[in-house]
């Protein structure tokens, strides 16, 4: 079992560094554990875009995603729709759908997000 979570952990670092390597944007896990539903894990995160305009980059998740800006605001694109959350609000988006994040301003934005996806699956995966 700690193997495994070290397995893991590597992985969701991985992750997190491939992704982060975007401009003004980086991920930080803040747990990862085993849940009930079976071959599942929830990983919670925080996510800061630095400065207005700095986007995550168009990717994928094995499993749902379910945040809440806690400061400023994005815009997410979905299959071509973009909403726009500010703080307060919160968002789901779909397993396996292509998606970005955008800060749209006026400062920085601030995000908690819990990943409920597939053990052993990278956390996020670029789509290009």
């Amino acid at each position: 079992m700690a193997r495994g979570m070290a397995v893991g952990a590597a992985v969701v670092v991985w992750a997190g560094v491939a992704l982060a390597q975007q401009t003004g944007f980086t991920r930080t896990v803040l747990q990862q554990v085993e849940i009930s539903a079976p071959g599942r894990e929830a990983i919670t995160a925080r996510a800061e875009f630095a400065a207005v305009g700095a986007a995550v980059g168009r990717h994928t998740h094995f499993g749902e995603e379910i945040g809440y800006v806690s400061e400023g605001a994005v815009s997410i694109e979905i299959d071509g729709t973009t909403k726009m959350v500010k703080a307060g609000e919160a968002f789901i988006i779909p397993n396996g759908k292509p998606h970005n994040a955008t800060n749209a301003g006026p400062g920085k934005a601030v995000l908690v997000i819990t990943y409920v996806v597939e053990k052993g699956k990278p956390l996020a995966t670029p789509v290009k």
